[in-house]
């Protein structure tokens, strides 16, 4: 992601994601663009209630399995209650018919994990004004699925996973879950040097530069949901 210094026009909004360091540095990045940003809270469960409670213009919202039953239903309970919201869904690489029960569950719009800070705020902007905020290369990926189903697609979560030591698998989890060296190091019982050794392994094996595109990756294609939490 490169995120830079943008709009003018603040936009009261939460962003809400089960993974803590995507949903803080997200935040952080939309603050320095000038937003106002009330909450990066964690948990998917508690989602609808915090939002609810605090009534922004606009919600980001995270969702690791787009297909799975009962994904948008914070987005039902948060438009129930308060249909000013709007809510614009943050998730993987979605199927067409992803795309489909956020929109039909009410959300505003659809942004992948990995998009950069420029589309995510123009999302959030779309949103705030009403309309439907879903980029253009997402729409013709679903289409072009719709018209070209693939028999078998390519897991890249299962391809990464096994790339990676069950070790590397949980200073991934970690990593993701915003912990230091220092932090993964007493958490796993191994010297900080051994554990920056390791982090260094995993963004190497993923072809990534920073912890941050690790997490990022890893949310994206459902890699983090195979791994299972730490101890």
């Amino acid at each position: 992601m490169v995120w830079g210094v943008g709009c003018s026009m603040g936009v009261r909004l939460m962003v809400v994601d089960d993974h803590r360091l995507l949903a803080e540095a997200l935040a952080s990045a939309l603050k320095l663009r000038g937003h106002r940003v009330l909450a990066a809270a964690a948990p998917a469960a508690g989602a609808a209630d915090l939002v609810i409670s605090r009534a922004p213009e606009v919600c980001l919202l995270g969702t690791a399995g787009p297909a799975e039953p009962g994904a948008f239903d914070p987005v039902v309970k948060i438009k129930r209650e308060r249909p000013q919201v709007a809510v614009v869904v943050l998730g993987p690489v979605p199927s067409p018919r992803g795309i489909a029960a956020a929109f039909a569950a009410g959300a505003s719009g659809y942004v992948r994990h990995d998009e950069r800070i420029e589309g995510v705020e123009r999302a959030i902007m779309k949103a705030r004004a009403g309309e439907a905020a879903v980029a253009p290369q997402l729409l013709q990926g679903a289409f072009g699925e719709l018209l070209n189903p693939v028999a078998q697609p390519d897991d890249e979560g299962a391809r990464l996973l096994q790339m990676l030591t069950p070790r590397e698998v949980e200073v991934l989890v970690r990593v993701a879950e915003g912990e230091d060296t220092r932090l993964i190091a007493a958490g796993m019982g191994i010297a900080p040097s051994t554990a920056r050794t390791h982090v260094q392994r995993v963004l190497m094996k993923l072809g990534v530069g920073s912890r941050l595109e690790a997490a990022a990756l890893a949310a994206r294609t459902g890699l983090l949901d195979r791994a299972g939490p730490v101890g």
